[in-house]
């Protein structure tokens, strides 16, 4: 079995949603809910990762980020109005690339969104999505001015052959350039994304582009391995010899772990390294994903309730991205949910699980209890699943280094037959 079946970041994954019928109206799905995260989708970039499978468009025609933006308001507001009293304790604008946005655009993202959804984002955790390309003075003003407390930047190599197997045309001096313009900002929380698995590359190369990053002291940094996924630039190319690549990234990966733990940061998931005694810059204390909701604007973004995850269609292909925004931007009804996955008390324990054990501090045995009345050992026989991946005391289950390492094989094996079957009917476009 391959240790690189899927990355899981969030249960269920969009393949899963189905059109709702009848469409509940928001007022219904958030009532009694409380809304604890802001999440806000610019589905724009200057170019296509050769790896990218998110809803993102290359390039906007004249007036159509204006459009868009519009319609974000428009459906701000509607938003809004369908919630109680909402308390957001943590936002995030993710793409796409939110600085593909100018610094007027920018300011005007801010603006809707403060005023639509009654929100002061200085006042709260605000992680915003950026690029080589796109990290540019002007633009990092105004995300300082306006409050962002963390900036996340995908480099992905330091080499440039390996930017380029990756089907990311980039220069060294424009990676840089922007890291250089992100410390002179002031933004306090900088997290660099690294890749490894590339064609070509090497221990040595991989140690290179870490100790790269590692020169500008970034707070975090994430650490993915590389996926070939259908409808991607990569995709589209002839395969690999999975069990050797396999071998490599599992090689690649214990290498950039301990390298970075050598280096004084602390492991919070398979992923994510940081810097200890810092907070988690992405979120406040009065935030737990596991029992706050998040509300997504954008017609990329999912929302989360206890019982209802919902969004716009979903798609990877060209063609179809662009039918949906083009859709999104003409739209007038966002009064009601659309295309969604609702949990049945058994998926929301799935759910819990999955969420708990793919970060290094585990499930709490007792948080787990007290919500659902029951211990997730009886509920899932883990232990016995998953031997020397997983272990268990009188509070915690956690996964040990070797189940941090297969993260992407223990998240995917969790899913239940109900959502399995659904993202195995799903048809990609």
């Amino acid at each position: 079995m391959t240790p690189y079946e899927g990355y899981v970041y969030a249960y269920p994954h969009k393949t899963a949603y189905r059109p709702l019928d009848p469409r509940p109206a928001l007022s219904e799905v958030w009532a009694g809910e409380r809304a604890g995260a802001l999440y806000v989708h610019i589905p724009f970039c200057e170019m296509r990762c050769g790896f990218c499978n998110l809803f993102t468009r290359t390039g906007a025609p004249e007036g159509l980020t204006g459009a868009y933006l519009d319609a974000l308001e428009r459906q701000a507001r509607a938003v809004r109005a369908a919630l109680d009293e909402p308390r957001f304790t943590t936002a995030a604008f993710g793409g796409g690339t939110p600085t593909y946005l100018d610094a007027r655009e920018l300011t005007r993202l801010f603006d809707l969104t403060e005023q639509a959804m009654d929100v002061d984002l200085r006042q709260i955790p605000l992680s915003v999505e950026t690029s080589p390309a796109t990290a540019t003075p002007d633009r990092l003003a105004v995300l300082a001015e306006r409050g962002a407390s963390r900036i996340s930047i995908g480099v992905q190599s330091f080499v440039d052959a390996e930017a380029r197997a990756a089907v990311r045309p980039q220069k060294r001096a424009e990676v840089d350039a922007a890291l250089d313009a992100i410390r002179a900002s002031g933004i306090a929380t900088l997290n660099i994304d690294l890749i490894y698995g590339i064609d070509g590359q090497t221990p040595d190369s991989w140690r290179y582009s870490l100790d790269a990053a590692l020169t500008w002291k970034p707070e975090e940094l994430y650490l993915y391995p590389l996926y070939v996924r259908p409808l991607t630039g990569l995709g589209r190319q002839p395969g690999r010899q999975d069990r050797a690549w396999d071998d490599q990234r599992m090689e690649l990966y214990r290498l950039g772990r301990d390298h970075l733990l050598d280096a004084g940061y602390e492991q919070v998931s398979m992923r994510m390294f940081r810097l200890p005694g810092l907070p988690d810059a992405t979120a406040s204390a009065d935030y737990c994903c596991q029992t706050d909701g998040m509300v997504g604007l954008g017609c990329g973004a999912r929302s989360y309730t206890s019982t209802l995850h919902h969004s716009f269609e979903y798609a990877v292909g060209a063609r179809h991205v662009r039918t949906i925004i083009d859709d999104y931007v003409r739209r007038d009804d966002f009064g009601a949910a659309n295309v969604g996955f609702a949990l049945d008390e058994e998926e929301r324990r799935r759910r819990h699980l999955i969420q708990s054990l793919l970060r290094t501090e585990g499930l709490s045995r007792d948080l787990y209890r007290s919500r659902f009345g029951t211990d997730v050992l009886d509920d899932f026989p883990l232990l016995d699943r998953f031997p020397g991946r997983l272990t268990a005391d009188a509070s915690t289950v956690r996964p040990t280094p070797e189940g941090l390492a297969h993260s992407d094989a223990i998240g995917p094996a969790l899913f239940s037959p109900r959502v399995r079957a659904l993202m195995e009917g799903y048809a990609a476009c």
